[in-house]
């Protein structure tokens, strides 16, 4: 049975990369502390390096090599490695480090990403669905002023996505059906595992996510249900 785009009562939302600006918010921070602490840095590598070690950490707490954690436990991990990888091991003290590590309560929003979200709230029931842990997304609600309606994280389920816990989990929570529900997101791997679970499938673009020389995969598809450039184009396709 096709159920039809007029049955969506709420929208789930990734975050990194789909709401907030991760790779620039990173590299903004990291030059900061490295202008202070007189360190050459190529912060632009490093915040791609803390990224690149986010989904290799996940697989490890799937496998059982690690214990449940959440994502902040996982970048302080990954941070840690990163700092004697890049050799500045030694100008970081643990204090310093845990500073360092909550920059990802700190992201920027992209431009259109409180705007959008507001037109779209006035339609739908708007949430994020993200692998970061609550915390983190309460501050990042709190210093980006998004107007979320609730917020669902991997850590509320102990699983993270692409797992179908964490997208069934939400449904039922909201106490809608999969088909009522449309996840939003700049990733596919992201939409196609929620379609799986029986989502519908909103595709952003943020083709400067990865930033203006990265390689990003942007192109429409037919196999989700909508493909918008930003938020406000979201909210106008889904009449918003």
């Amino acid at each position: 049975m096709k159920h039809a785009l007029e049955e969506v009562k709420a929208l789930t939302f990734d975050v990194f990369g789909t709401v907030v600006d991760w790779r620039g918010s990173v590299i903004r921070e990291g030059r900061r502390l490295g202008a202070a602490k007189k360190l050459k840095v190529d912060w632009a590598a490093f915040a791609d390096g803390w990224r690149a070690g986010y989904g290799p950490a996940m697989d490890r707490v799937r496998r059982g090599e690690l214990p449940w954690m959440p994502i902040d436990a996982l970048h302080r991990m990954i941070l840690d490695d990163l700092l004697a990888q890049f050799g500045v091991a030694q100008a970081f003290d643990d204090a310093e480090r845990a500073h360092f590590n909550l920059v990802w309560h700190r992201l920027r929003p992209w431009p259109d990403a409180g705007a959008g979200l507001r037109r779209l709230k006035k339609r739908y029931v708007i949430a994020t669905l993200s692998n970061g842990n609550v915390a983190l997304l309460v501050d990042l609600a709190k210093q980006g002023r998004l107007p979320w309606d609730t917020i669902f994280s991997a850590e509320i389920f102990n699983h993270y996505k692409p797992d179908p816990q964490t997208y069934l989990g939400a449904c039922e929570l909201l106490g809608l059906r999969p088909w009522q529900v449309m996840m939003v997101a700049a990733h596919k791997g992201d939409l196609d595992a929620a379609k799986r679970c029986g989502l519908k499938a909103a595709f952003v673009q943020r083709p400067l996510e990865f930033g203006p020389k990265g390689k990003k995969d942007t192109a429409p598809e037919p196999r989700f249900e909508v493909n918008a450039r930003d938020f406000l184009d979201l909210a106008k396709k889904l009449g918003a």
